[in-house]
């Protein structure tokens, strides 16, 4: 299966979640590569963090100029792409070939704007498939401060747009997301047992329904 992970704007936290996803699947005994298409590289950069810590399992990533459209095509297992508007190209080239997306929201105004054009976009680039690609909203970056209703704001919004399906779940603002970047570590791996790892799990839970949901485990080194 191809999951594209993509929304316009920057700062959505598509990387964040496409590695943690990665590291998951692996780690369940999946055949998981992923494509790092934007040109910020940050999904390549936190997989070469991995990979010089030497964490287990180590995560497949390719970039755009190792012709990702033939690798997808190919690969028999998951495929996870992470697409931003900074090569709309790819971004275009990506959605032809999803089975589903994946778009993070974070809770504001502009977010759910740039959220609406993009699924433009992926719906003008579908529109000739045969069958279309299954969209999934979350917020990401959720509120964490009961008294801040933006995420709950967000979310109504997101629930008025036509074929999409809201996930029950939200991954809120945490400050172990960039701990765990920075070290190469899916956030279930540097903090097993913790609000974020928890939280993941769920989304991962919902998107892979047919995996057991693995309890949080440290990283091997």
């Amino acid at each position: 299966m191809i999951t594209v992970v993509g929304n316009l704007k920057g700062g959505c936290g598509k990387s964040t979640i496409t590695f943690n996803l990665a590291v998951w699947l692996a780690r369940s005994g999946v055949d998981v590569v992923t494509f790092d298409l934007d040109p910020q590289s940050t999904l390549s950069d936190a997989v070469e963090v991995r990979r010089e810590e030497a964490v287990t399992p180590e995560i497949r990533v390719y970039r755009s100029e190792s012709d990702p459209a033939r690798i997808m095509a190919s690969h028999k297992g998951e495929a996870l792409v992470d697409v931003g508007a900074s090569n709309l190209w790819a971004m275009r080239q990506a959605i032809a070939q999803a089975d589903r997306i994946l778009t993070p929201v974070p809770p504001s105004q502009a977010d759910v704007w740039s959220t609406v054009r993009f699924l433009d976009i992926v719906r003008e680039t579908a529109a000739t498939k045969p069958k279309k690609p299954d969209i999934f909203l979350f917020i990401n970056r959720a509120d964490t401060h009961p008294m801040l209703k933006e995420s709950d704001e967000t979310e109504q919004a997101l629930a008025s747009l036509a074929d999409v399906k809201i996930l029950p779940t939200r991954i809120a603002q945490r400050t172990v997301y960039r701990r765990s970047f920075s070290e190469g570590r899916a956030v279930f791996e540097l903090s097993p047992g913790s609000k974020a790892a928890v939280e993941f799990l769920d989304l991962a839970a919902l998107l892979y329904p047919s995996l057991p949901r693995s309890g949080p485990v440290r990283a091997k080194r």
